[in-house]
């Protein structure tokens, strides 16, 4: 019906609840939906490197028409760009759904289970639109998927506030996308986004436009954690399990970001010169608030989602560069980012799961009870924290370097200051877990257990790697700004 990648994700978070059905005949409910789950990650890996390789060795674009030829109908677009999202949405998913085995203990397994498929299918789904109606119908069931995650541990009053607040705040920015889109329908007649893009060219000065572009900054932005919109997003990564966290942080928010590089890089592209101002000042705000927020926190999964929104501030100031170095930088951060938070909120789980609190006073000197978690954890913090050869470093560096090259090189001092604040918070959550004395909390700690710690491990090693040689993984990237910059 779709792209074989689709389908076979659509198809395994329909079968599921067939596979929980199964498992709770035979008494092993849980083991039966995480096996099936990790099957469906692995088979969709396999399936989306094979077409990976179909796009950046063949044409370079693969269309599926739906329905209608555009510039009506639904259709479905495969570029390097989207392979390069869906293939980091994979890797996280799959790590969270192991690491789940052993987090999850309370809840149905088979709706965990189902529902992070689902989730994780709509992201794909997203980036494989090629029109917006297709991405919206798409960003709603991922919506749902996520709103649900987050509550999943119902039973507690932060769970379901923060699920809440969420859900209010996220539809307000869907409602706000929706609202974007008829504007835009009605000015050119057509949401596929090629021929939209095409027909804007040639709206000239028309307020709708500039309408509709406000608002579709608006309602990407506050996914993509942005400035003020990101009240939702502490919250929301603190309550839900630390494997949904991961995703939530690791991926989701960059859901947002490719709507924004949609959006603004394909769609507004003629009016580069309106938005690109606003984009940088959200930027700057968006990483500052982020880091000064984070540096008081003693919540450590709290302290984890303020410097998320940080990093996102990162990735947008590329994205207002726009230059096609500032746009690799971008992308190449997405995926840096995307490893380094899911390791570290993997850790913050195993942390909370051994010694039962998030408080990083109370976590003192956990590395000698928990020395992998420990260490997994600390490596992560200095990649964090910018310190080379690991990866993150090299991103930031693109990023920084392009808008020098750009001639704005008080974006670059900026990101710089904010990356001293960055490294102070990370030295601190080092220094707590590592070389501050045990509490008594920390001193009751046990090492996690081995499928928390297959994950965890799994994201160290291919974060060092990428750090250790970063010339293959920035290619992705540069293929993937290139497919922006110049559609196929």
């Amino acid at each position: 019906m779709f792209t074989p990648l689709l389908d076979a994700l659509i198809l395994f978070t329909l079968t599921t609840p067939l596979a929980g059905l199964i498992g709770r005949r035979i008494k092993h409910e849980k083991m039966a939906v995480a096996t099936w789950a990790t099957v469906a990650f692995v088979f969709s890996l396999m399936l989306v490197f094979l077409l990976y390789s179909e796009v950046l060795w063949g044409a370079g674009l693969l269309i599926e028409h739906v329905s209608a030829l555009p510039p009506e109908g639904v259709s479905l677009e495969a570029d390097a760009l989207s392979m390069f999202l869906a293939t980091i949405y994979l890797i996280i998913g799959s790590m969270a759904s192991l690491f789940s085995i052993r987090e999850i203990e309370e809840g149905s397994p088979t709706g965990f289970y189902a529902v992070l498929l689902g989730m994780i299918t709509a992201m794909v789904g997203v980036v494989f639109s090629g029109d917006l109606f297709t991405l919206f119908i798409f960003w709603e069931a991922m919506c749902l998927c996520s709103y649900t995650l987050v509550a999943f541990r119902k039973e507690k009053w932060e769970s379901i506030e923060a699920s809440f607040k969420y859900l209010i705040m996220s539809s307000a920015g869907s409602i706000t996308i929706l609202f974007a889109l008829s504007f835009l329908y009605g000015t050119a007649g057509t949401l596929n986004i090629s021929y939209l893009s095409m027909s804007l060219k040639g709206s000239g000065e028309s307020l709708m436009v500039y309408v509709a572009l406000l608002m579709l900054l608006v309602g990407f932005g506050l996914k993509a954690g942005m400035v003020p919109f990101h009240t939702w997003l502490p919250d929301a990564h603190m309550a839900a399990p630390s494997s949904i966290s991961a995703v939530l942080s690791g991926v989701m928010v960059k859901a947002g970001i490719y709507g924004l590089l949609k959006t603004l890089l394909v769609i507004f592209l003629p009016l580069q010169g309106s938005w690109r101002i606003t984009l940088a000042a959200f930027a700057v705000l968006t990483m500052f608030v982020g880091n000064l927020s984070a540096l008081p926190q003693d919540d450590i999964k709290r302290l984890l989602a303020y410097s998320t929104i940080a990093n996102s501030g990162y990735i947008l100031l590329g994205i207002a560069v726009g230059s096609y170095r500032a746009l690799t930088g971008s992308l190449f951060h997405v995926l840096n980012h995307a490893l380094i938070k899911a390791l570290l909120f993997l850790c913050a789980g195993a942390f909370i799961h051994g010694a039962g609190t998030r408080s990083l006073r109370d976590l003192a000197g956990i590395r000698r009870t928990m020395p992998i978690t420990g260490t997994a954890f600390i490596i992560g913090a200095l990649s964090l924290a910018s310190i080379p050869p690991l990866n993150v470093f090299w991103s930031e560096l693109t990023i920084i370097t392009a808008g020098v090259e750009a001639d704005m090189p008080s974006l670059s001092f900026l990101m710089i200051l904010n990356l001293v604040f960055s490294a102070a918070y990370c030295l601190r959550m080092i220094q707590a877990v590592a070389v501050k004395r045990e509490t008594s909390t920390s001193k009751k700690a046990k090492e996690a257990p081995l499928q928390m710690l297959v994950p965890i491990l799994f994201l160290v090693v291919l974060s060092i790697i990428v750090g250790v040689y970063p010339a293959p993984f920035q290619t992705l990237a540069e293929t993937a700004a290139q497919a922006i910059l110049s559609p196929a």
